[in-house]
């Protein structure tokens, strides 16, 4: 929407302010172009886009070298814009490689104070803050008050880059008319485990709105089987016949990934 400033967000009646649309480079380049200098004119933004896949020979020309990660590399293309803050699941290092971006970092633990909006409608996959950073309401959001105290705030030129531990919560804002960043998203952990969001989701479904006893029982299990998860879990079982009660495998992953799909079909 031209009037809102590049914070792409909801809208009044909680749908997305902006529009997904598809077109080539020279076009979306000629459009940046010709709204710079213009009032209120609408944000473009160029999301996590795969280098591998769409720019033959960037990756190769310009990377970071980070050992014996396997990252996934994404390019971020736009006008000035206001992306709410949110959190990733995987560790981030994000590159500006031309104009100024302002990151607002938070650390984990953070996520009640700044007031996490829906899971299953969100402008990127992620929930996110509803606290507009430019403008908070503070009778609304009167914990905001208190994020703002672990928050750091790192602007970015173009060269410059920003680790964001897997998890933190960042609110970024590309500040220049024209603004690029490469970012670098690993995971410490073996790319067959499961997503934990996936599992917090599907407790919604499952476990949430079961009666209050039922609901402290399966605090307790999970705090045995997977929070704790001590050697009281396994020890009376035969090694052998221990199965995904055991570290996980490939293959045991496998398994147990087929077992969901399954049981969730039903």
């Amino acid at each position: 929407m031209p009037d809102s400033g590049g914070r792409l967000f909801y809208d009044a009646a909680h749908a997305m302010n902006f529009q997904m649309l598809r077109a080539k480079l020279p076009e979306i380049f000629a459009r940046i172009d010709a709204n710079e200098g213009v009032a209120n004119a609408h944000a473009i933004y160029l999301a996590s886009i795969d280098m591998h896949q769409f720019f033959v020979g960037l990756h190769e020309a310009n990377h970071v070298a980070l050992g014996v990660r396997t990252p996934l590399a994404s390019i971020w293309m736009g006008t000035r814009t206001r992306i709410a803050a949110h959190n990733d699941v995987p560790d981030n290092l994000a590159c500006v490689a031309v104009g100024r971006r302002r990151f607002t970092v938070f650390p984990r633990d953070q996520f009640r104070n700044l007031y996490l909006g829906p899971v299953d409608n969100t402008p990127a996959g992620r929930a996110v803050s509803m606290v507009d950073f430019h403008d908070p309401d503070f009778a609304a959001h009167p914990r905001f008050r208190q994020a703002l105290e672990h928050g750091q705030v790192a602007e970015l030129e173009a060269g410059d880059a920003l680790y964001i531990p897997a998890m933190w919560w960042h609110h970024v804002e590309g500040l220049s008319d024209f603004n690029v960043l490469v970012n670098y998203w690993w995971r410490e952990t073996p790319r067959w485990l499961g997503q934990p969001q996936d599992a917090l989701n599907h407790a919604m479904l499952a476990i949430r709105d079961l009666p209050a006893d039922e609901k402290a029982h399966w605090r307790e299990m999970f705090d045995q089987y997977v929070f704790a998860n001590g050697p009281d879990v396994t020890d009376h079982i035969p090694e052998a016949a221990r199965g995904v009660l055991a570290p996980l495998t490939a293959d045991t992953a496998g398994r147990l990934r087929a077992f969901l799909l399954r049981a969730l079909s039903r």
